[in-house]
């Protein structure tokens, strides 16, 4: 029988359990990876590359959260010509290539039902991506928001690539009149990889209930 239970969805590059927690309130067979531990604790989530464990078992939907690919988005291209300190071009280039070649692993996988959340991209990186498309669907955290004054109330372009998933369905009542710049106002500090990276729990619902749920029909399709 096909059914939530036993459908099968790996979160992967996670390790704060936004979205594995969306997804495992509803009833999915959910787990997370990243090459660093888990923010809490929790017995859902391998420590290792997103690629080893998608060999691990057949997920039915694998979603990929903002994969450590810093040099292929369009807002850091101009050190791909002018180096960082402590950096040289060929670093750069050679960090780009690895980023492609982990996003096009990703891209590429076989599996059911897939979506990755990028930054835009620039032209060098598209162009060394493996069977590249243009993103499916660009949101805003604040479209899935319902208070001012709540955490998701913010404002952070999230671009999805998506296969065999359909476009989410914006769930907020805001306008985004009110929604907060966080992200691009985080101070530098060690962390601020992180903040910038954060996910939203009104946004990881609705992938939860949206992506899952076609996951469940694709799944009981596919064993017809």
């Amino acid at each position: 029988m096909n059914s939530i239970e036993n459908t099968k969805v790996l979160v992967g590059c996670e390790t704060s359990g936004t979205v594995r927690e969306a997804f495992t309130n509803l009833g999915f067979d959910t787990w997370s990876c990243d090459i660093l531990p888990s923010d809490i604790p929790t017995n859902r989530h391998i420590q290792d590359d997103v690629r080893n464990v998608l060999k691990m078992d057949n997920w039915d939907l694998v979603f990929i959260g903002h994969p450590p690919c810093t040099r292929l988005c369009n807002s850091g291209v101009r050190w791909l010509h002018k180096a960082p300190p402590n950096k040289t071009l060929d670093d750069m280039w050679q960090e780009l290539d690895e980023g492609a070649e982990l996003f096009s692993d990703l891209w590429n996988a076989d599996v059911p039902c897939l979506a990755i959340e990028n930054p835009v991209m620039h032209k060098y990186a598209k162009e060394k991506i493996r069977n590249y498309e243009p993103f499916a669907q660009s949101v805003q955290p604040w479209e899935f928001a319902t208070d001012e004054e709540g955490e998701d109330n913010v404002k952070k372009r999230t671009c999805f690539w998506l296969k065999n998933l359909p476009p989410l369905i914006k769930t907020g009542t805001l306008d985004g009149s009110s929604a907060r710049a966080d992200v691009h106002n985080a101070a530098p500090s060690a962390d601020r990889w992180k903040i910038r990276s954060k996910f939203y729990p009104a946004l990881a619902a609705a992938m939860a209930q949206q992506w899952g749920n076609h996951a469940v029909m694709q799944k009981a399709a596919l064993a017809a």
